[in-house]
């Protein structure tokens, strides 16, 4: 497996060997030793997730915060998705900027998103399985998020935004300036 830093210090992308054969292909997805190796850093998950989403499904921007935040690890196992992490860390060199990458069950790529991130995805094709890790379990009370849409982030989502499938609370989420603070 390769882990190529992103501009934003902590996020990794992660791209499996894949064996392939005339069965079909083999991968490993995760290996603590190599992963920790990889990112430079311990984390233990704890909790595993998985959603199931068609077309124009915008999950996001979501994060939690303080004792709660959480590092996710996220794939796809079927379809494709353009996910995206907003560095809001306060303090950070990068602060308010984002990476978006092209996940998809053919890539079988991975991203690490560590904590003091915003984390979203929007399903680019007509149906995806999200899969993700976290190193931390959910807390309703802890929960944040920011407007997808925020135009200080400027996040280009790839798809009109009237193709968007959002729930109610993700269209409701404050801007990156009003958002509640991570630590």
């Amino acid at each position: 497996m390769t882990f190529t830093p992103t501009k934003l210090e902590g996020c990794y992308i992660l791209d499996p060997t894949i064996i392939k054969d005339e069965r079909g292909y083999f991968m490993e997805s995760f290996n603590e030793v190599r992963f920790e190796a990889g990112i430079g850093t311990r984390t233990h998950f704890v909790q595993d997730n998985q959603s199931f989403s068609s077309k124009g499904v915008l999950r996001g921007l979501h994060y939690q915060t303080g004792e709660h935040a959480q590092a996710k690890l996220v794939r796809v196992l079927e379809g494709e998705v353009l996910d995206v992490a907003v560095d809001i860390r306060p303090g950070s060199p990068t602060f308010g900027q984002h990476e978006a990458v092209l996940l998809s069950g053919e890539n079988q790529r991975q991203f690490f998103v560590p904590r003091g991130f915003a984390h979203g995805f929007l399903v680019l094709s007509e149906t995806a399985v999200f899969f993700y890790k976290c190193d931390n379990f959910y807390n309703k009370e802890s929960e944040g998020g920011i407007i997808y849409n925020d135009p200080s982030i400027g996040i280009d989502w790839g798809m009109a935004i009237s193709d968007f499938i959002i729930s109610e609370k993700d269209t409701v989420l404050p801007t990156l300036e009003n958002s509640r603070p991570v630590w």
